[in-house]
């Protein structure tokens, strides 16, 4: 796909299972294990088995490698075999990679995958801790010295510049925190089912580094999902409705870091998410009015406001407003901030429920769904529409 001119990808490849682990802080078993159990329940959901898998995609900071959790789950010869860099920018990605093989021939059937001990073993939260030299690394050395350790530190920059821009108190982010847990209160899948908030709740959090509160960061899970991807026309025969990949794209932006992209000419938006919107909205001949749903990556609530922003679907500095007014369906299954932080493969899952019909917070008529991964890195994002 090229950031200029409409890719031809859209409409060949879909999505036709999902399966997921439970979500909990001591999954009390290995990430290989959470993977397997995911890729099978995925397949089991698909009506596929796993002899009919020839490809594979997950991320680079998954621990559990693409032969592995094939050679486990009883998968047999790969013809195709990735991993996305980036963190949860990869979320998306891996969709896209799956599609790409399928359209062109070299795999048949995709499974991507992502799996975690996030809360019990290794926390992404708690920051660095070590890191060898390397050329990536380079750019934290500019911020690491001066205390900018974890990621709510990274993103505190941005955000603090965002309400700065606009005009804005940190109770801006509020709307976005009480929405996912509005929905995740409903669903019986999700850590905070049966707890929601109020905008005072989100105020009177604790703060984790100015302007971001407690609540203004999503939680840590242990966990895995798994989304197995096929041609529309092999779709049609399985027994659940598919969820057509009808755009797919990747992006980063100039001057683009690892959360750390400080030295741009402007802080108050998300270049990267910039690059993904126009190429789907190019390659989709879709507009932000014709979305049902949006899925957001919502590993800290500004980035969400900022996305808003970068889709189009208000004017720079409007988006606290517009999801407060409940325009567009957000996060229905609670999000990363209410059901689980699974790098935002959980949340595709919850496209494909949307686009079937079978979302636990399901939304009358919704035939396409938007869904971005991670936000602050080289990101990706997906439009998911109903065949049909």
């Amino acid at each position: 796909m090229s950031v200029r001119t409409r890719d031809l990808l859209g409409g060949k490849a879909a999505v036709v299972g999902i399966g997921a682990t439970e979500f909990s802080k001591d999954s009390g078993r290995s990430e290989l294990r959470l993977a397997v159990e995911a890729v099978g329940l995925a397949l089991e959901d698909a009506g596929l088995g796993p002899g009919d898998v020839d490809g594979m995609v997950t991320f680079t900071m998954d621990t559990n490698p693409e032969i592995t959790v094939a050679q486990a789950a009883g998968i047999g010869e790969l013809s195709f075999f990735s991993r996305v860099h980036y963190g949860g920018g990869a979320a998306c990605a891996t969709v896209q990679q799956a599609a790409l093989a399928v359209a062109t021939g070299v795999a048949e059937v995709v499974v991507c995958y992502r799996a975690f001990n996030e809360r019990s073993g290794r926390r992404f939260g708690s920051g660095v801790q070590h890191r060898e030299p390397s050329a990536e690394g380079a750019a934290l050395g500019w911020a690491l010295p001066f205390g900018l350790l974890t990621p709510a530190s990274w993103v505190a920059m941005a955000a603090q510049r965002y309400l700065h821009t606009y005009g804005l108190t940190p109770d801006a982010f509020g709307h976005v925190a009480v929405t996912d847990r509005k929905y995740a209160a409903t669903n019986p899948a999700a850590y905070f089912h049966g707890k929601p908030i109020t905008l005072a709740d989100h105020a009177a959090s604790r703060w984790i580094v100015e302007p971001l509160r407690l609540l203004d960061c999503c939680q840590e899970t242990d966990g895995g999902q798994a989304i197995v991807v096929t041609s529309v026309e092999r779709a049609r025969d399985l027994p659940k409705p598919a969820a057509v990949i009808t755009a797919a794209a990747q992006g980063a932006g100039r001057a683009q870091e690892q959360m750390t992209s400080f030295y741009r000419d402007d802080l108050s938006g998300l270049p990267e998410m910039s690059v993904v919107a126009r190429q789907l909205w190019r390659s989709s001949g879709l507009a932000p009015g014709d979305i049902d749903v949006g899925i957001l990556y919502d590993h800290f609530t500004p980035f969400v406001l900022m996305q808003l922003e970068e889709f189009g679907f208000c004017g720079p500095g409007e988006a606290a407003d517009f999801v407060a007014e409940e325009t567009l369906p957000l996060n229905t299954h609670g999000g990363q901030l209410g059901e689980a932080y699974l790098h935002g493969m959980n949340g595709i899952a919850e496209a494909v429920r949307q686009v079937r019909g079978t979302s636990v917070n399901q939304i009358p008529g919704a035939a396409r769904t938007l869904v971005t991964a991670g936000t602050g890195v080289p990101t990706s994002g997906l439009i998911l529409a109903a065949d049909g």
